[in-house]
């Protein structure tokens, strides 16, 4: 930064979100769109949870983690909810504090979404590779020490970052052109050097989504080699229609955040990490339960039941 700005620093308060559109005749438009996203999100995933306790079957191996797929994806709900409710209320600006817990809960729950995304790909790797062992390697108790670390490394993931940003100086101006806080965009303005939270950024990432890429390729590479011995035909099939949902959604939550967090100091960017921030948090939520579900004949079963208000007797 400049000379000046160092000398004329000021404590900011408040950012001001420059969000999506700056046209008002827009916004109304737009607030109906990730309206009508939010509620089909949100319908969608409420709906497979409710088929998981009322399908027995879907209590079997490749499934175990569906109670987790909806849970982890409350962080792109709760960014898109937010954004509906300031295109209703025209406000713009968001207090310090309350940029830092938008990115402390960002980082917490898209952590945990990766750490989720890893923990059903070893959920496959053992229904498809180790059936014989698979209830005593994914036991309950298994699973809770699963979601008790993933939680534990994307608090300390999240709290790490939101810690480091506390750091910064910034002396204006606090314009953020996005439509949520995020660290690219807080990084730009600041008065101070970023390089140390940057550095930080690249070497926890590296860390937290490097190993669980890892695991995942592992984990399928394994799952491959397996499913490639199976002689009947429809049984690859349907392994590979199942992994194949899972991978799909690895490769959109990953590219998207190599994207985001990749580019650092490219300023003239910013409408593309729009586009990306919209297609994490609105469209990706939304292709989820379809992604997932639609393609699996025993959920579709299970939420036609829901509907009529049936339950399965086997």
């Amino acid at each position: 930064m400049q000379p000046e700005a160092r000398t004329n620093r000021t404590a900011v308060t408040e950012f001001i979100l420059l969000g999506l559109v700056e046209t008002e005749n827009l916004q109304p438009m737009v607030f109906v769109l990730f309206l009508f996203a939010y509620l089909v999100t949100v319908g969608g995933n409420l709906s497979i949870l409710a088929a998981i306790l009322v399908e027995p079957k879907l209590h079997t191996p490749c499934t175990s983690s569906w109670e987790s797929i909806g849970a982890g994806h409350w962080v792109h709900h709760r960014h898109c909810s937010c954004h509906v409710g300031r295109l209703l209320s025209h406000k713009r600006t968001v207090p310090y504090a309350g940029c830092l817990s938008q990115l402390f809960f960002f980082h917490l729950l898209a952590g945990m979404d990766c750490f989720l995304l890893t923990a059903m790909a070893y959920d496959r790797f053992l229904a498809i590779c180790r059936p014989l062992t698979y209830s005593t390697r994914m036991s309950q108790t298994v699973q809770r020490i699963l979601v008790v670390v993933s939680w534990a490394c994307a608090f300390t993931n999240a709290l790490t970052h939101t810690i480091a940003l506390t750091t910064l100086n910034f002396c204006g101006p606090c314009e953020v052109n996005h439509f949520y806080c995020d660290l690219p965009q807080l990084f730009q303005l600041s008065c101070s050097s970023t390089r140390l939270n940057e550095l930080l950024l690249f070497g926890v990432g590296f860390i937290m989504a490097g190993t669980p890429v890892v695991l995942i390729i592992s984990s399928y590479i394994h799952v491959a080699a397996a499913v490639l011995r199976i002689r009947s035909a429809e049984g690859r099939k349907k392994a590979f229609s199942t992994c194949g949902s899972h991978l799909t959604v690895v490769c959109l939550f990953y590219g998207t955040g190599i994207f985001n967090y990749m580019r650092l100091g490219s300023e003239e960017a910013s409408d593309k990490d729009k586009a990306v921030g919209v297609f994490n948090t609105v469209i990706n939520p939304m292709l989820n339960p379809l992604i997932y579900s639609l393609r699996n004949p025993d959920v579709q079963g299970a939420l036609w039941r829901v509907l009529v208000g049936r339950r399965s007797v086997t």
